[in-house]
């Protein structure tokens, strides 16, 4: 097996495992609190993530600030930030809740040109983000007549946890940690697990664990599945093909979650949530369109090397 044959089964695998969570979630949210079932996940993720760090690392602790900055932004906003898609998800299909997740590459340009000194947009980038934003208005419709419906609640909430998640990786980028990347995320979801059962506890939620076997299987499967091994799969792809070809599997993820929502759960999903979905990825397309380009070049080299 060739290092590409490799990377693509890595690239397939990472989108499964994230395209069956968003179902996973609509599974446990059936009786376990929304705010509460996302701390579970980051609690069995931090466990298995930190022990994994520790085993293999030298140096698993944020000892300088860059690195404690690094972790405090991620346990804020890359992990708590996801309390909005678990209190979302019970009123949004999961198959539409894992489309919004295709903005986040677009969110994270957004936030890196307000945050990152060295960001720049052009003229052509400038429409790419455009075309992202009609895209999202597509898919959460608001209706004037009903802004408060639960549909309309439910989406406009997991628009705050893309923001927070994009937000959450553009302040990690700038704190420039020397944390290895696993440490990094463990920790990120130890701090984040710890913020999201202090938001529980706050609202009210009752602390019990998962009492049904559909319950525990959707915490194991998020936790152990969908975040620590799914979380090794996405570092790994970043080493070896860097952070444009990974953020691909943001559109490949809503496929798989679409698939899943109605084989699996009865989900329908309208023409205009797949038209604002391809309008996102339009936008990203043309917002990122020299650094796929060079990606594209790249690739057919490798095939043409490969075939010689």
């Amino acid at each position: 097996m060739n290092d590409r044959t490799a990377t693509v089964g890595l690239f397939a695998a990472l989108a499964v495992l994230w395209g069956f969570s968003f179902m996973a979630i609509s599974v446990g949210l059936e009786s376990l609190e929304p705010v509460l079932f996302a701390a579970f996940r980051y609690d069995v993720a931090a466990v298995l993530l930190l022990g994994y760090a520790f085993v293999r690392d030298t140096a698993p602790w944020p000892t300088d600030r860059a690195s404690a900055s690094a972790v405090l932004a991620g346990g804020l906003f890359l992990v708590a930030a996801n309390a909005f898609l678990f209190v979302g998800q019970q009123t949004v299909p999961s198959g539409v809740a894992a489309i919004m997740q295709s903005l986040v590459p677009i969110a994270t340009s957004l936030w890196a040109l307000a945050l990152l000194p060295e960001e720049r947009v052009s003229a052509r980038g400038a429409v790419g983000i455009v075309l992202g934003l009609v895209g999202v208005g597509l898919i959460v419709r608001p209706d004037p007549a009903n802004l408060l419906g639960d549909d309309v609640v439910g989406r406009l909430l997991i628009l705050l946890q893309v923001a927070g998640v994009a937000l959450g990786g553009v302040l990690i980028q700038r704190a420039r940690p020397t944390l290895e990347r696993t440490a990094l995320t463990g920790w990120s979801m130890f701090v984040g697990a710890l913020v999201l059962h202090a938001v529980s506890a706050g609202l009210g939620e009752p602390l019990a664990l998962p009492r049904t076997a559909a319950a525990a299987g959707a915490v194991a499967y998020l936790g152990v599945f969908a975040t620590a091994i799914a979380f090794v799969i996405y570092f790994t792809l970043l080493e070896v093909r860097g952070a444009l070809e990974t953020s691909l599997v943001a559109y490949l993820v809503p496929v798989v979650a679409t698939i899943v929502g109605v084989a699996v759960l009865g989900e329908s999903i309208t023409a205009l949530t797949v038209l604002g979905f391809l309008l996102v990825f339009a936008g990203f397309v043309v917002l990122k369109r020299r650094a796929i380009a060079d990606l594209a070049g790249d690739t057919r080299r490798f095939v043409a090397r490969a075939d010689d």
